[in-house]
């Protein structure tokens, strides 16, 4: 699969990069996709959700009242989880979401993101670009001149650019990473995927492992 690269300001620069077939242009695997999204979701979870439960509830124990001849329920302690203020019957407890998945499977999930990437022509190639210092209006400026201020954008960067990231921290709808940070949900998380030339051939290394 060629693709044409493109500057800064949007134009081609008459060179063209080749996405190679066996990560950008296999059979989608629906159920890897979403079992590899499931996975990243469920790593976010803090997990620490609580609620008391009876034996927990500060108060007395007591016999609130008399067994017979109230009219009412019978009760034996304030506690009970039918009063206000009572405890709750099997409420949340601390718990660990996430689960474990093979390498093999996360390496097919982020190979089906990008062929579908690929598929609806949502990936563009950028030529490598550096910036003085972090100036947030660069970065707007480089949105514009693709076509890209009002969409959620990824821009994939081959190794680590700290003036880069900073430049694009502040802005909502675009996510600045390195080819070793991508996962299934970020690239299926966005309007278009920005390929920086120097960042392909780590993706393709790395899910050719």
């Amino acid at each position: 699969m060629e693709v044409k690269v493109l500057d800064i300001n949007g134009k081609e620069t008459g060179r063209t990069v080749q996405l190679s077939d066996s990560v950008f242009a296999i059979e989608p695997n629906k159920h890897a996709i979403y079992l590899d999204v499931k996975q990243y979701l469920a790593n976010q979870r803090q997990g620490t959700h609580k609620a008391k439960e009876r034996n927990e509830i500060s108060g007395s124990t007591r016999k609130i009242k008399k067994q017979k001849g109230t009219g009412t329920a019978r009760a034996g302690s304030i506690k009970n989880p039918l009063f206000r203020g009572g405890g709750r019957v099997f409420g949340p407890r601390p718990r660990n979401y996430s689960f474990k998945l093979n390498k093999a499977l996360k390496r097919l999930a982020r190979k089906s993101a990008f062929s579908l990437k690929a598929q609806e022509s949502n990936i563009v190639v950028l030529a490598d670009f550096q910036f003085e210092a972090p100036n947030t209006k660069n970065f707007i400026n480089v949105l514009k001149a693709l076509g890209l201020e009002n969409k959620k954008s990824l821009f994939v960067l081959g190794e680590s650019n700290k003036n880069v990231y900073l430049s694009s921290r502040n802005l909502k709808a675009s996510n600045v990473v390195t080819s070793s940070e991508l996962s299934t949900y970020v690239i299926l998380n966005t309007n278009k995927l920005v390929l920086l030339e120097s960042s392909v051939e780590g993706i393709v290394e790395n899910l050719s492992k």
